[in-house]
């Protein structure tokens, strides 16, 4: 017999780890991250991880696991997610990350290794010539070209470091091969807030990431050792913020430049999740006492057919 999982997926400040929480404390669950840059100590502000109070009232999993200068890569992450899952009555997987959920859910192909040389390249090419690698891809791999944003410089150097060193486009290779979740049911939750109000309240996160310790959370980083090549450091926020710290750039440049980006990746996030199917959209942020209650009935009859009466 299949065992129950619950997904509590959406845009960047919709409230997924409330829900997560509130699902958890309803139904005797534990919460698995699944944001790539949580999983990293010492990278706290930026990333809206749940206060530690919060934590505290149902077990958390996949958070704080890494050390920065770790890669940890979405097939690391549906490995870890597998193992822990093992040991969990009712897993909720709580999370932005797009490519992380499908990697668990649906699992990966068998793609080359990385190839340090070729990436240190492509990275170098990025640098000098922003958007180069993409224009590479689309002649590469047009499919992935279209699917990756030109923003996103990790997918998009990974995508062509497949092309290159498997022969062969990425698209293709995704196609097949894929170990995805077995012995599992899926109930997946998508929260849609109005965009605008979504949109506003992001700016207003923003604005008191950098008013609460953001950059001085940089600072501390740094002075411990950890090097600005560092992955979270390419994360929104914090990617500002070091820039901010070298004196590059002003903290309203800063503070302005992430909040537009954060919309942008939030309107990316949508357009992801809105793939995905069986997908049970619930139309409101996930602390809205309405979608509370709502996201509870769909998750008790999701339930019922694996947990008795006397526990839900």
């Amino acid at each position: 017999m299949s065992r129950p999982l619950i997904a509590v997926l959406g845009p960047t400040g919709s409230g997924k780890s409330g829900l997560a929480i509130h699902l958890a404390r309803c139904f005797g669950g534990e919460v698995i991250n699944c944001d790539s840059v949580q999983v990293y100590r010492g990278f706290n502000i930026g990333t809206a991880k749940a206060a530690v109070e919060e934590r505290g009232q149902v077990p958390h999993h996949l958070i704080d696991i890494r050390d920065p200068h770790e890669v940890f890569t979405a097939g690391d992450f549906a490995r870890c997610a597998r193992e822990t899952m093992a040991g969990i009555a009712l897993p909720i997987l709580a999370g932005g990350t797009g490519f992380y959920v499908r990697a668990l859910l649906e699992g990966l192909f068998a793609g080359p290794e990385r190839n340090e040389a070729l990436r240190a390249k492509l990275l170098d090419r990025q640098r000098r010539r922003p958007a180069s690698v993409h224009r590479i891809l689309g002649r590469l791999d047009p499919v992935a070209a279209a699917r990756i944003h030109p923003n996103d410089v990790n997918k998009t150097i990974r995508a062509v470091e497949i092309a290159v060193s498997a022969r062969k486009p990425m698209s293709e290779l995704f196609k097949s091969g894929r170990d995805g979740l077995k012995g599992y049911e899926c109930l997946s939750l998508g929260l849609n807030p109005l965009r605008g109000e979504l949109y506003s309240r992001l700016d207003e996160r923003t604005a008191k990431m950098f008013a609460s310790g953001l950059v001085d959370e940089v600072r501390n980083l740094l002075e411990r050792g950890v090097p600005p090549s560092a992955k979270p450091f390419e994360s929104l926020g914090y990617s500002q913020a070091l820039r901010l710290v070298r004196g590059e750039i002003t903290q309203d440049q800063a503070v302005s430049e992430t909040q537009l980006r954060t919309r942008q990746y939030a309107k990316r996030q949508w357009t992801w999740f809105r793939r995905q199917a069986g997908m049970v959209w619930l139309d409101g942020f996930g602390t809205d006492p309405a979608v509370m209650d709502q996201a509870e009935k769909k998750a008790a009859a999701f339930l019922e057919h694996f947990l008795t009466p006397s526990v839900l």
